[in-house]
């Protein structure tokens, strides 16, 4: 025997059953969508990886190649700059050490010059007189050059005239 509450609830527990199939049809129905457009997104990423080793990774790789090639450009001209530059600092160092020498050499030229212009009457006399010594003790030098020369020559005479003698006195000796 069947009532009819046991067929409302029968009705009621398959119309729960229907809507619960429903529900999860309807779920499913969103998860599908959800995983069509994941799939969409990924599909569109596979796509644009792919585009990039077919394509991409070659223009890469070509920029890649420029960038070095330029980098050993760069670095080329940096290495010519710097013995460029090395080479102008040398010569500039030794420019410098010749205008120094030489406005050294030309200082110490000058300095006597100089310290003559302030010096009083008496010290110029002096001076003055100090060449004029160093000239007489040349000429003087020469002198005792020449006349010790001379002494060597008369010594040289004498002492040859002297053998002689000695030789003459022992030639008539012997005689």
């Amino acid at each position: 025997v069947v009532t009819r509450d046991d067929v409302e609830e029968a009705l009621k527990a398959k119309w729960q059953y229907v809507k619960d199939k429903e529900q999860l049809l309807k779920d499913l129905h969103s998860q599908i969508e959800e995983t069509g457009q994941r799939l969409s997104v990924k599909q569109g990423e596979r796509d644009y990886w792919l585009e990039y080793k077919n394509v991409g990774s070659k223009t890469q790789a070509n920029k890649i190649m420029n960038l070095e090639k330029d980098i050993k450009e760069v670095k080329d001209d940096l290495h010519r700059a710097t013995e460029y530059y090395r080479n102008a600092l040398k010569a500039v160092k030794e420019e410098n050490d010749r205008l120094v020498e030489k406005h050294t050499k030309l200082s110490k030229e000058q300095a006597p010059e100089n310290a003559v212009r302030y010096l009083d009457r008496n010290s110029c006399r002096e001076i003055e007189e100090n060449e004029w010594l160093k000239e007489e003790v040349k000429m003087y030098q020469k002198e005792v050059n020449d006349l010790k020369a001379s002494i060597q020559l008369l010594e040289e005479e004498n002492i040859s005239l002297v053998t002689k003698l000695i030789d003459g006195r022992l030639q008539n000796l012997r005689v």
